[in-house]
């Protein structure tokens, strides 16, 4: 019966509202994420109250594909599982309210999943034979961090950023570039085109396992304002593709070390910024001449979804731990 467990997850800590079920802990019935993209395109980022705002407009809909979907009834759910942190906190109030509120009508257990755990999962969602242990690097857009995953429910925080993390920095450069929101794709997409030995950006000599990207940052908005003050010419491609080798030979050279330190055969790469097609082919090359296993989740995994959601939801589910009928949001949760 376990591996037959139905689990819907719910995710809106930022601006996409998602829904998806699982059959066990693996099988993806459906997935569906509704963005607000382009709804926050126009001021150049995520405004929070226009995020909730919509969440709340989404949130049934969006459940009711999923499940129609996944060809299941809502009273064959087995259990909700909900991002309660970390985002912005009006968005997760309204997955976690939706998810309270079905689980008592429904009155089946609640799951409360740390978002950036998620991320880590969604590899199992593609990989069937990956196990812990193994070291996962994570990057999103507010978070840069190397976790020792022991267990399905036992991680180590190794490292994280010490001030901006890794897809900050990306939407903060590509901003200043005056590119399309988010930053992050079109740094990439414009760096394929550069020469990402152009420009000597500096990397941070920061100790142990840690990163910092706020002395990249500002050396690249120093370049780019210089560059205007003198009347010079700037090849915002090599600007980026220079700016992206700096943010990605800090992410491998500890992920590298880490690994070696703690002798750990498995690289997990995580997060939103793991869709960045240069990070994930140099990490990857990397891998496979140190004789590392590498795993990384497909690009709709690695962004923001409920399918990882639910298979988070599952694993703790199966080590009894489930969130109280008081659950509330926590916008600034950690691992």
């Amino acid at each position: 019966m376990e591996e037959k467990i139905l689990t819907l997850g719910i995710e809106t800590s930022c601006d996409e509202t998602a829904a998806a079920v699982l059959r066990g802990g693996r099988e993806i019935l459906s997935n569906v994420i509704s963005t607000q993209i382009p709804l926050h395109q126009k001021f150049g980022g995520v405004v929070p109250e226009i995020a909730s705002r919509k969440h709340i407009v989404n949130i049934m809909p969006v459940i009711d594909e999923a499940i129609s979907k996944a060809d299941v009834q809502l009273g064959e759910i087995n259990q909700i599982a909900v991002t309660y942190g970390p985002g912005l906190v009006g968005a997760l109030l309204v997955g976690v309210s939706a998810a309270k509120t079905l689980a008592f009508a429904l009155k089946i257990p609640l799951v409360a999943v740390n978002h950036l755990e998620g991320h880590i999962f969604a590899n199992f969602l593609n990989a069937p034979e990956l196990e812990p242990p193994f070291l996962s690097l994570v990057v999103s857009g507010g978070h840069s961090s190397l976790i020792k995953m022991n267990d399905y429910n036992n991680f180590e925080l190794l490292g994280q950023t010490r001030d901006d993390a890794a897809g900050e920095a990306f939407d903060k450069i590509a901003r200043v570039m005056n590119l399309p929101y988010p930053g992050g794709p079109q740094i990439d997409k414009l760096a394929k085109i550069g020469n990402p030995n152009a420009i000597d950006f500096p990397r941070a000599k920061v100790s142990d396992f840690d990163f910092s990207f706020s002395g990249l940052k500002s050396a690249v908005l120093n370049y780019i304002n210089s560059a205007k003050m003198r009347g010079d010419e700037i090849n915002n491609a090599d600007v980026a593709a220079s700016f992206q080798k700096a943010v990605i030979d800090a992410l491998i050279e500890k992920t590298v070390a880490a690994a070696e330190n703690f002798r750990l055969k498995k690289i997990v790469l995580a997060g939103g910024v793991a869709a960045n097609s240069s990070l994930e082919k140099n990490l990857r090359e990397v891998c496979d001449n140190r004789g590392l296993k590498f795993f990384y989740p497909s690009k709709i995994l690695c962004t923001d979804n409920a399918a990882m959601i639910a298979c988070r939801g599952y694993y703790q589910s199966r080590a009894g731990n489930f969130a109280p009928p008081t659950l509330n949001a926590v916008p600034n949760l950690s691992f």
